[in-house]
């Protein structure tokens, strides 16, 4: 499969303006989409989300993120949580590339009121270990080929109101990215394939 770096993403994100939802939920997330470059390919940023009872997303397979706090900006939201949950610094070790669309978010198969911005961070140097909050489970980089690989594609079982549905999924590593996440990634996908040719799964520092 074709290899993409950085510069193919910061290009990719300036030409596709991020899509916006028609309306203002009442409240707002973001989450940060954090990139580096590996040997030799380019390397995403994913967690999984510790199981806590009454959490929506109770140990699903995420980025970094959460939700804004009053006044804040979507931007520092991702900056700050995602040193809250990883100990990774943003604002001073890592590139902005672009935004990717703003979603709705779903919880357990419902509208919860809530919108979550994803940003898009080139690492500017390799950290040397990351720091989980109780929040995190583990953390893990996979590579953004086989994020893009429509052969990593597998139906995901889920029970909603009693039916059994299948959603969409990729596996990747062991892991299995559904729902929000997966959907984020399509937007990623959308965003470089221009810029690469690689499928569809269905320079300014961060402040």
């Amino acid at each position: 499969m074709p290899s993409l770096d950085l510069e193919q993403v910061r290009r990719a994100l300036r030409t596709r303006p991020a899509a916006r939802l028609a309306e203002e939920l009442p409240r707002r997330a973001a989450v940060a989409m954090v990139l580096r470059q590996g040997s030799p390919d380019l390397e995403a940023l994913f967690i999984r989300r510790a199981e806590w009872p009454g959490d929506l997303w109770s140990g699903h397979v995420a980025f970094p993120g959460g939700q804004a706090e009053p006044g804040e900006s979507l931007l520092r939201t991702a900056v700050r949580e995602t040193a809250e949950e990883v100990g990774l610094d943003l604002e001073g070790g890592a590139e902005l590339l672009g935004g990717l669309d703003e979603i709705r978010a779903i919880g357990r198969g419902r509208a919860v009121g809530l919108s979550i911005q994803p940003w898009v961070f080139g690492l500017l140097r390799d950290p040397d270990s990351l720091r989980l909050s109780e929040e995190v489970a583990s953390a893990h980089w996979l590579r953004v080929p086989d994020l893009l690989d429509p052969s990593r594609q597998a139906p995901y079982p889920y029970e909603f109101e009693g039916m059994q549905l299948e959603l969409p999924s990729l596996r990747v590593d062991g892991l299995v990215i559904w729902g929000l996440t997966y959907q984020m990634l399509g937007s990623f996908a959308a965003a470089v394939a221009g810029a690469s040719h690689l499928g569809h799964p269905g320079g300014r520092r961060a402040g």
